[in-house]
């Protein structure tokens, strides 16, 4: 990456009068945005189908996109909505998305407009269900059988079904043949439409930096799938799960909960899925984002069976067998390592040796007890300095609620020879913005100054904010542009 700059802000956060941001004028309108503020890179969070929590990390596909971020104004220029269909109760905080109302209207308003689509159907469609159909024939199965089964795991499907046998295969086919076809006809429009918003990122100069989760859920398409590459019973319940261990922030560790990856069936065969999933997300995004990286070099494996991740242990991961399988089938493709955690010398080395870009977080580097890696004379130029990630508080947060703050605080003001009045937000944005570090990348949410209100997640913990948040309306205004503009030609990142 040459030096240069961008946003982190997730698309259902931009502003929509249909509950959650979507891949319409809103996010055209933030492209146009990034070109004002001289920025080259809009960074997202994971596109799939949000699952448990709310996540986007917690998607019932690796491949799939997510149907609430269809834009609805888009189908009803094609004809197949009315300003009729796109009146409801959307929610009533425009800071917030109300998942619970899209999960009640927002497939209902869908399917009138495949109804309306079945009448006269676009030959593309089936066409694009013969090019995806490695692993969308499988997705819309599930998510059909899923709602056959009132939406529950598919660990508690009958038992033919769970376990996939033909003649249960070839019957539900036939008999959800419908459902089948809209949730294809979803992922044709959420394509046709991502195809659209990308081309227009590309036609203004912004590149889109992509998030893919290391794990998939249990509760997922992949793992009802592709069961022999993790690591289950006979029953196909998992026998350990993912996390990480406990640490200054969670004494219990964190309990994720996903199936671990059977690493040498897939090694055998080449790394075939991992390869399928990178090439589907280079079609999606310029750059792909590598979430929990160090997970490829060791991962923390906990028995299924514990409800804390305190007896978990370290594994050895495939390090670079998989990297390595990873950069010959994409030579050209751009990475981001995500390598932040509990950090060894080998995953130290396995990110040397990789080439990609590490991440370096500003919040954490004023620990006024020690010195830390993450302040900014101590990086080299190969790498991402970030304000804070999606998991992270923003920035004004920290600062008014950051524990022994007082200390950090002063050691933080300190670093960056700043008085007590000064803006601590831009401060650090300015500091960023100077570091040697190739790309700098802010959260929307530091650049607006907004409080903890703003945190877009608050990891190991299931909490009905999370994931929310929403840029209101006329928030990315000119004078924040022309604002951003001038630091970034300053700091020589145009």
């Amino acid at each position: 990456m040459n030096r240069s700059s961008g946003i982190l802000l997730h698309i259902s956060s931009l502003p929509s009068p249909y509950g959650i941001g979507n891949m319409g004028k809103a996010a055209r309108d933030f492209i146009d945005f990034l070109v004002e503020a001289k920025q080259r890179y809009w960074q997202i969070l994971p596109i799939s189908p949000t699952g448990y929590g709310d996540s986007p990390y917690q998607s019932a596909s690796a491949f799939a996109g997510n149907p609430y971020l269809i834009d609805p104004d888009a189908l009803k220029e094609a004809g197949l909505l009315t300003d009729q269909d796109l009146e409801g109760a959307w929610g009533y905080d425009d800071s917030q998305t109300d998942y619970g109302l899209m999960y009640q209207r927002r497939l209902p308003m869908l399917r009138k407009a495949f109804d309306r689509f079945q009448q006269n159907p676009d030959p593309a469609f089936d066409a694009f269900c013969q090019t995806e159909q490695s692993w969308l024939d499988d997705y819309a199965l599930f998510m059909a059988v899923k709602a056959r089964f009132g939406g529950g795991p598919w660990l508690n499907w009958d038992a033919d079904i769970r376990l996939r046998r033909p003649a249960a295969m070839k019957r539900y086919r036939k008999e959800l043949a419908e459902e089948i076809r809209f949730q294809q006809w979803l992922q044709f429009v959420f394509f046709q439409q991502w195809q659209a918003l990308r081309d227009y990122a590309k036609e203004k100069g912004i590149s889109i930096i992509g998030d893919i989760p290391i794990y998939v859920p249990m509760d997922s398409a992949d793992v009802w799938s592709n069961p022999q590459n993790f690591q289950l019973n006979r029953y196909r319940h998992p026998k350990v799960v993912a996390g990480c261990p406990p640490d200054a922030f969670t004494a219990d560790g964190q309990l994720w909960g996903n199936p671990i990856y059977e690493w040498e069936k897939m090694e055998a065969d080449g790394f075939s899925w991992w390869l399928q999933r990178i090439g589907a997300a280079t079609r999606f995004f310029d750059v792909v984002r590598i979430d929990h990286f160090r997970g490829i070099e060791s991962y923390w494996s906990i028995p299924a069976h514990h409800k804390t991740a305190r007896h978990g242990h370290w594994v050895k991961g495939p390090g670079m067998a998989l990297i390595r399988a990873i950069k010959n089938a994409y030579p050209d493709a751009e990475f981001i390592a995500e390598d932040l955690g509990f950090l060894t010398p080998e995953v130290y080395a396995l990110v040397a040796e990789s080439g990609f870009p590490s991440m370096k977080v500003l919040e954490f580097a004023f620990d006024s007890r020690e010195p830390s890696n993450y302040l900014p004379h101590n990086y080299n130029e190969n790498c991402i300095c970030y304000t804070g990630t999606h998991d992270n508080l923003t920035l004004r947060q920290w600062y008014e609620e950051s524990s022994r703050n007082d200390l950090d605080r002063d050691y933080a003001r300190k670093y960056m020879g700043i008085t007590e009045g000064e803006d601590f937000c831009k401060s650090i944005i300015r500091l960023g913005m100077a570091s040697k570090a190739n790309l700098f990348m802010a959260q929307m949410q530091d650049y607006l100054n907004l409080g903890g209100e703003a945190r877009m997640n608050e990891p190991g913990i299931l909490k009905p904010q999370n994931w929310r948040w929403r840029m209101l309306p006329g928030a990315a205004t000119p004078e924040l542009a022309r604002e951003i503009a001038a630091m970034t030609e300053e700091f020589q990142r145009v």
